[in-house]
């Protein structure tokens, strides 16, 4: 196939954004392009950082998705009915957030998992705050909704002709443009005017997590910044509050085990295994660092750097909203998610 321009500019892009931890985590996020009635977008459960190195995009026929959403079609959700099959060699399954790009009229849409816009999402007043500070670019704020289907019916109930801009509460940042450069630099400029301080987060206590890990399929990360959603007591108190997001749900699950004083990775792995329940795959050492399991995926990783990354963005005196016990067990039971699930678990060198 010969790719325009704008195509092989978007590959690009995909490629940097997708390895900017900053914007995007394992398989999160996704771009597209609408080029002669083609909806162009990054498959489900692949990652955007590997946009040239393999084929990542998937082509979907976008006057027929989006009249089938007009009919409230439920096949929608998946957007598998609606895929060039001629065109995808590669039998590759759209992301489930499709109808999010198709129902933007722009040509070009970047939808990422910043840091920065997730930091504010999850706070109540969440809106005001992106109001505040992107007074003159055309914007929307959604509350949440699960991703797929469910948040394309709250996009279309609040888009304007005009907007541009997507802050999706307890999720993440939508840009569109006309150009592959100017939605580029329209994310710069929104993920920039969004920063928010983050907290410096004392060291791990390195020594005392390896006493912990001993007798367990426990061991340190290589990467240090994961230790500080639990050395930072702040970051740790938000993190025991629950999930604020849904990838943090699917590659980590339900909410962030703290130990409790006593605790070893040993005697909690024994726990849970006594109780028939899977033991998390990272357990949080209030003031002393974090463990991760030996058979940890790329996935998990990704997504423990987030939690710090985002939990040190979050001010100690932020309220904030957590994702329901209804919405967790939504995203745990969905047939989407179960798919990239899978494709975490069959290929921990996708990263």
């Amino acid at each position: 196939m010969v790719k325009s321009s704008e195509f092989e500019a978007l590959l690009d892009v995909s490629a940097r954004v997708g390895a900017d931890p900053s914007l995007v985590q394992a398989a999160g996020g996704n771009t597209s392009i609408k080029e002669g009635g083609t909806l162009w977008i990054k498959a489900s459960g692949l990652w955007l950082a590997h946009a040239r190195k393999r084929d990542v995009m998937v082509p979907v026929a976008l006057d027929a998705l989006l009249d089938a959403l007009e009919r409230d079609d439920p096949s929608t959700e998946k957007a598998q009915d609606f895929v060039i099959r001629d065109r995808n060699p590669s039998g590759l399954r759209p992301s489930i957030e499709t109808t999010v790009h198709a129902l933007m009229p722009q040509k070009v849409v970047i939808h990422v998992h910043c840091v920065e816009t997730i930091a504010t999402a999850v706070q109540v007043n969440g809106e005001t705050i992106a109001a505040s500070k992107l007074p003159d670019i055309p914007h929307v704020f959604v509350p949440y909704a699960r991703p797929g289907l469910p948040l394309a019916k709250a996009i279309a109930a609040r888009i304007r002709p005009d907007t541009s801009v997507l802050i999706l509460g307890n999720h993440g940042l939508a840009v569109a443009a006309e150009t592959v450069a100017q939605a580029e630099r329209l994310l710069a400029e929104v993920s920039q005017r969004l920063a928010l301080p983050r907290r410096t987060a004392p060291d791990a206590d390195i020594a005392a997590l390896s006493r912990l890990a001993v007798g367990s399929q426990f061991t340190l990360p290589q990467e240090s910044l994961i230790h500080d959603a639990a050395t930072d007591l702040a970051s740790c108190r938000i993190a025991a509050g629950g999930s604020l997001y849904p990838d943090h749900v699917i590659f980590l699950g339900r909410g962030s085990f703290v130990a409790a004083p006593g605790d070893t990775a040993a005697s909690i792995e024994e726990r849970h295994r006594a109780d028939g329940q899977a033991v998390p795959p990272a357990l949080l050492f209030p003031g002393k660092g974090v463990l991760v399991a030996k058979d940890v995926t790329a996935g998990a990783l990704a997504m423990a750097r987030c939690l710090s990354d985002v939990l040190g963005r979050i001010g100690e005196g932020a309220r904030l909203r957590y994702l329901t016990d209804a919405e967790n067990g939504e995203l745990l039971g969905w047939d989407a998610e179960k798919y990239r699930q899978e494709l975490n678990r069959a290929g921990k060198t996708l990263q």
